[in-house]
């Protein structure tokens, strides 16, 4: 993935249309111990990615974003 720029923004302000909101994660383990906030604790956030497909067609394929790589 490329270098991304996270930049704040009003969430009413934001448009979800043409976008699949792709889970972020620690490690590539995509697990870790149930948070306070109903989150796994190896989940960081959900990226807006733009996308002429439907969010389905990236949620089958299991596509999610890491932080780092196993070794």
């Amino acid at each position: 993935m490329v270098m991304m720029w996270f930049k704040p923004a009003v969430k009413d302000q934001i448009s979800l249309q043409g976008v699949y909101q792709c889970p972020l994660y620690k490690t590539t383990e995509r697990k870790g111990t149930l948070s306070t906030t109903g989150h796994s604790t190896n989940f960081c956030l959900l990226v807006n990615l733009p996308t002429n497909m439907p969010e389905s067609h990236w949620i089958k394929r299991g596509v999610a974003m890491v932080c780092s790589l196993n070794d």
